[in-house]
């Protein structure tokens, strides 16, 4: 079952306060959640304090000349893999200067998907001080927002979790 509109808010509660207790500050890559992270990230007031840059890379083109995402990579693995989500949330926190970074590349439908990358699937990945570059892939059931609201908690989520081993 997705994530209500109260789960992913106490989601964010509880990542922006770690994130104020530690005065860290984080940058998102964002590509099939369309810029939604950022966006409840910065619902907050006083956001300026944690938020300081969400970069929406829909396409391929945005990857690279955003984030430096390597072409070779896109080419051999797709949008869609953890090479490519580390390699956003790396560029994302180079660009932005920012303690952390996540990064979400997904497909999340209703088409675009293939055998070995059904629709649902979802790469994200977390770079940081302290935290060494992970990813993860996930899989959502559901239609489009299902897998968007899915998406966009288990990357709170996965934050919350880096911040807490800080």
């Amino acid at each position: 079952m997705a994530p209500s509109d109260a789960q992913l808010a106490e989601l964010v509660r509880r990542v922006t306060a770690e994130l104020a207790a530690r005065a860290m500050r984080v940058a998102v890559a964002e590509s099939c959640t369309g810029g939604w992270i950022a966006k409840l990230l910065t619902d907050l007031p006083g956001s300026s304090a944690w938020f300081g840059y969400g970069f929406v890379t829909y396409s391929d083109a945005a990857k690279h000349g955003l984030l430096g995402v390597s072409t070779e990579t896109l080419a051999l693995h797709g949008a869609v893999s953890t090479e490519v989500a580390e390699q956003m949330a790396t560029g994302a926190r180079l660009a932005s200067a920012a303690d952390m970074a996540l990064a979400v590349s997904g497909i999340a439908g209703p088409g675009g998907g293939r055998p070995d990358k059904p629709v649902g699937t979802v790469c994200l990945a977390w770079a940081g001080p302290g935290v060494a570059l992970t990813s993860t892939v996930a899989h959502f059931r559901g239609n489009r927002e299902a897998v968007r609201r899915g998406s966009v908690a288990v990357a709170l989520e996965g934050m919350l979790v880096r911040l807490s081993a800080s």
